[in-house]
């Protein structure tokens, strides 16, 4: 293309350009402000959020609302637990989906078509809440983190997109290592899994955070203070500093209050997996297309 064609190509698009960027810039504006309110208000005292309940940095700066959760003592016991969940489902989970991923990838096998179809079943039907929870307490797993761990520990979606993945793969790549001495496990992990780097830091993401923003399971399953997740201490925190509404909070502080507790508490527990994303933003879009054109 000459330079003249690009020079109109570019004003023709000019005016398009300018509508979808002001509407992102917006759209980040209006999830952003929430966000950046509630880390505001976090840093707050009492009396300036009463008399200042929105503002843009705050009016009078305090760390006490943090300093009053670290002192409870219960979010310390949530990160242990849910950093262990999260750490060790992931690395569970991974290895499990990668295994299936590429079992299914290969040429065909005896009981392969069944294995597949049984897999695609549980994506349509399960077992449901009641009978989910008698099948965790008759293997002695109620108020274990073991039962948060297997119980979102296979995806079959992913799994499905993981096996797409692996079958684009050039057979020459593998007919070629084969030739060079490596046998299937080599193959497997020095040219199979390097190829798809960007479905597994996409779907290692993905995993880790569902674990870490798992509640409903963790809430019915757990009945031990010493073993609840991170979002379930939020919770209790968040119901906790209800009772601070209407008092001067001369228990936790004359700086900490409820409403700026409850926003500490959200920082705490969103923070540390959105430090993640930075890192594998870039592999998102590559992760989510390759495996997608078939099945």
């Amino acid at each position: 293309m000459t330079a003249k064609g690009r020079k109109s190509r570019l004003h023709r698009a000019t005016g398009w350009d300018a509508l979808i960027f002001l509407s992102l810039t917006l759209l980040a504006i209006i999830i952003f402000l929430p966000f950046y309110n509630a880390v505001v208000i976090s840093l707050e005292t009492n009396r300036a959020y009463a008399l200042h309940p929105v503002t843009m940095y705050p009016v009078e700066f305090t760390l006490r609302n943090y300093e009053h959760l670290i002192e409870k003592g219960q979010i310390g016991i949530g990160y242990k637990n849910t950093i262990f969940i999260t750490f060790v489902g992931t690395v569970l989970s991974m290895f499990s989906m990668v295994a299936m991923a590429y079992a299914f990838s290969r040429k065909q096998y005896p009981g392969k078509k069944f294995f597949f179809l049984l897999m695609l079943f549980t994506m349509f039907f399960s077992g449901g809440m009641i009978p989910t929870y008698l099948q965790f307490k008759n293997l002695g797993l109620i108020n274990s983190v073991w039962a948060i761990i297997l119980y979102s520990g296979i995806s079959a979606y992913n799994i499905i997109i993981l096996k797409n993945g692996f079958e684009q793969t050039p057979p020459e790549l593998e007919e070629a290592a084969k030739i060079d001495g490596a046998n299937d496990l080599v193959i497997f992990l020095r040219v199979e899994l390097p190829l798809q780097g960007a479905l597994l830091a996409t779907f290692t993401l993905f995993t880790a955070v569902g674990y870490w923003n798992e509640w409903f399971w963790s809430t019915l399953l757990i009945n031990s203070g010493s073993k609840m997740t991170l979002q379930v201490v939020l919770k209790a925190i968040v119901a906790e500093s209800a009772a601070l509404e209407d008092v001067s909070t001369g228990e936790a502080g004359m700086d900490a209050f409820a409403q700026g507790i409850k926003m500490a508490a959200v920082m705490l527990t969103m923070v540390p997996i959105m430090c993640l994303y930075p890192f594998l933003q870039k592999y998102f879009v590559k992760g989510v297309l390759v495996g997608s054109v078939k099945m």
